[in-house]
């Protein structure tokens, strides 16, 4: 068995491109071998920031043979066509064999073809799909036509220790690396993966991005602790500080004690946004006046020239950050209201400050319907929201959307409630991110995201594939998230409405019941989603979605949870079985019949023992399970469902349904009708699949 190593090395590849492009190297390395008939027992892909590279194990030297169909004519087309069949076989090794199809019997040549040489095969195929390699981006440069994400330099391809010969774009493949960029620029010769992998770290560099990680995580946490300091928590950039360098150096560097009085938010960003340090803080979790770089090259003076510099940069984005600070100071948010109105949120739905008056109105209808929160607080924190958009650091820092509106309001005078809710009114802002808890918090940010999902959805700007550049998906998610996680009762379809009438003459003519209807199903999608990421089944969230219409979060939550208890339990195993059989009797008996079987059962027809039994439970059933689902009790509905397995096993063992009297036969149908809508009162049963 036989190693093939590739290396393609460029200018240097964007951090956030590298983890996706070692996984579509490896997809289209795997493609082309299996396309080859060529198994390997391992393919590993690494990626620094000026080389690509994949390694694959087990490799065959020499392909199989292997038989390959060819389709031909059909056994009564023309002689014409037999023959100029044959003529394109001619020199290969086949047999000619009919088949049987759809339109008629065809004629298949199986034609044998020898196995050629793995290195060979590599050098027709790696070429021709490395160029069609799916960047996020791509270039051109020179006067080739090659497009990759930076210029291309050089392509070390090696099987089994030799060179695999060919030409992407204008650079030949050898064998031929190279080191460090600053600290061993030269060309190195390899031989296989573990002599390149060994050479590259004498050449300064860590192929796998993972030992980088590693490397820079495990410094990081050594030199904070020698200054009894701990890294602040920040997975993300630590990640993409690895996708940045080819050897980690990691140095600590001096935050000027004058600029320890700003906010925390406004240093930590000009740090981790522009300059890419890390944060340290102390033990009781204060920030510390440190700072974490990570360098790609060893310097001699032990890195104190570029601690020096870095340094200088920061204290210069301080100096700036200082100023908007103090400068935004001098004029309250409350001034800034007519700087929104200048302000275009989208060009269908008007300014900022527009938006800024919905929000208010949303404010006070939402304040009256959770819990704990005060309308004048929420109204006011609705009002203020926006204004820090309009402020010098925010322009200078737009991370700090929100979170700088709350430390003006605070600086002000305004409550703590007020300036809360405007500094979290943006979250959460993904997955991992914190939802608000403060009743005036959670007010204003419902009010946001439902005032934008309400215009963009009248204005026919949905989201469209993995198409959603407005962030509506995301924004649909932090509504679930917020009412869930805060557990609202809400009813959102008024909201919804509340918010599109906010808009005016704006979508006068849009339907309002149908918008409404698309935007709680918007959400229903979206609730799917989250319960999907929490291990509940599909079939389960589409059986509850698809019985009722629902606007409240939290009741269609429960509904699903009950259906999934009663599922998981014996009774309710076995009545999914029996349901499905009468669902299916009466399907197919409709069908036959060209007609419903819903309408009313007649209890003088009801002749069996059984069948009397079945329809005298399933009424008191179907009161008792109306009251339940009324009272939200969802549980109790299931176990009075359940309940009724011992009438239906009867049913199904002793009474015949398709017997010759028609009246006997058409009220036996519809007392499974009425079982089936009975059932369907919960959830729509059908879609459910196997049940575990």
């Amino acid at each position: 068995m036989a190693e093939l190593l590739l290396e393609l090395f460029s200018e240097e590849i964007p951090a956030r491109m590298q983890d996706g492009a070692r996984r579509d190297l490896l997809a289209l390395l795997e493609g082309v071998l299996r396309e080859e008939g060529l198994g390997f027992s391992r393919a590993r892909a690494f990626a620094t920031p000026r080389r690509l590279v994949a390694v694959v194990d087990g490799l065959p030297r020499q392909q199989a043979d292997r038989l390959v169909e060819r389709r031909g004519p059909r056994v009564d087309a023309p002689e014409q066509a037999r023959e100029g069949f044959l003529r394109s076989l001619e020199g290969l090794d086949y047999e000619l064999v009919e088949r049987d199809e759809k339109k008629g019997r065809v004629w298949y040549a199986l034609v044998r073809e020898a196995g050629r040489a793995t290195r060979e095969r590599l050098a027709e195929r790696l070429p021709e799909a490395l160029a069609r390699f799916p960047w996020p981006k791509s270039m051109r440069w020179g006067w080739g036509e090659l497009r990759w994400v930076r210029p291309l330099h050089a392509v070390l391809c090696l099987f089994d220790g030799e060179v695999v010969p060919f030409r992407l774009g204008d650079v030949e493949s050898g064998d031929i690396t190279y080191g460090h960029r600053f600290l061993s620029p030269g060309p190195i010769r390899v031989r296989d993966f573990a002599d390149y992998e060994a050479r590259l770290r004498q050449a300064f560099v860590l192929i796998d991005p993972e030992e980088r990680e590693r490397v820079i995580a495990s410094e990081v946490a050594r030199l904070a602790a020698a200054e009894d300091l701990v890294p602040a928590e920040d997975p993300e950039l630590v990640a993409e500080l690895r996708g940045l360098v080819e050897w980690p150096v990691v140095l600590v560097g001096r935050i000027d004690p004058d600029f320890m009085d700003l906010p925390r938010e406004v240093v930590v960003t000009s740090m981790r946004t522009h300059q890419r340090y890390l944060a340290l803080v102390d033990r009781s979790g204060r920030l510390a006046p440190r700072f974490v770089l990570v360098a790609n090259t060893v310097a001699r003076d032990g890195g104190a020239a570029i601690v020096a510099g870095n340094e200088r940069v920061l204290r210069a984005r301080l100096w700036d950050a200082r100023y908007f600070w103090e400068t935004d100071r001098k004029k309250p948010l409350e001034a800034h209201l007519p700087e929104l109105e200048r302000v275009v949120f989208h060009a269908r739905l008007g300014s900022l400050g527009e938006k800024t008056q919905r929000l208010v109105a949303l404010a006070g209808l939402l304040a009256a319907a959770i819990p704990g929160a005060d309308r004048s607080r929420a109204e006011r924190a609705a009002l203020l929201a926006k204004c820090d958009l309009v402020t010098g650091m925010v322009g200078e820092f737009p991370e700090l959307q929100g979170i700088m509106g709350g430390h003006y309001a605070r600086v002000q005078g305004e409550p703590e409630e007020v300036a809360r809710a405007i500094a979290e009114h943006y979250r959460p802002q993904g997955a991992g991110d914190r939802c608000p808890r403060a009743p005036e918090s959670v007010v204003v940010a419902l009010a946001d995201r439902i005032d934008t999902l309400s215009g963009f959805f009248a204005a026919g700007i949905t989201p469209s594939g993995t198409k959603d550049p407005f962030g509506l998906r995301r924004a649909a998610l932090g509504i679930v998230r917020l009412v869930l996680e805060n557990q609202l009762r809400l009813a959102l379809a008024p909201l919804f409405r509340a918010a599109v009438d906010g808009y005016g003459e704006r979508f006068a003519t849009v339907d309002r019941g149908r918008l409404v209807r698309s935007l709680v199903d918007f959400l229903a999608e979206r609730l799917a989603v989250h319960l999907r990421a929490e291990g509940v089944r599909h079939d389960r969230i589409r059986a509850i979605f698809g019985a009722v219409e629902e606007d409240d979060l939290l009741r269609l939550l429960a509904r699903v949870r009950a259906l999934e208890a009663f599922l998981m339990s014996e009774d309710g195993r076995d009545l999914l079985t029996a349901y499905r059989r009468a669902r299916n009797i009466v399907a197919i008996e409709e069908r036959r019949d060209g007609r419903s079987y819903s309408g009313g059962v007649d209890p003088a027809r009801l002749v069996e023992a059984a069948e009397q039994r079945l329809a005298a439970e399933l009424e008191v059933a179907a009161e008792v399970i109306a009251r339940a689902l009324a009272a939200e009790d969802f549980e109790r509905a299931m176990r009075v469902l359940a309940g009724l397995r011992p009438a239906v096993d009867a049913f199904f063992e002793r009474v015949r349904v398709n017997v010759e009297d028609p009246e006997l036969r058409g009220n036996r149908l519809r007392l499974l009708g009425r079982l089936r809508a009975v059932f369907e009162t919960i959830a729509d049963l059908s879609v459910i699949e196997e049940t575990g």
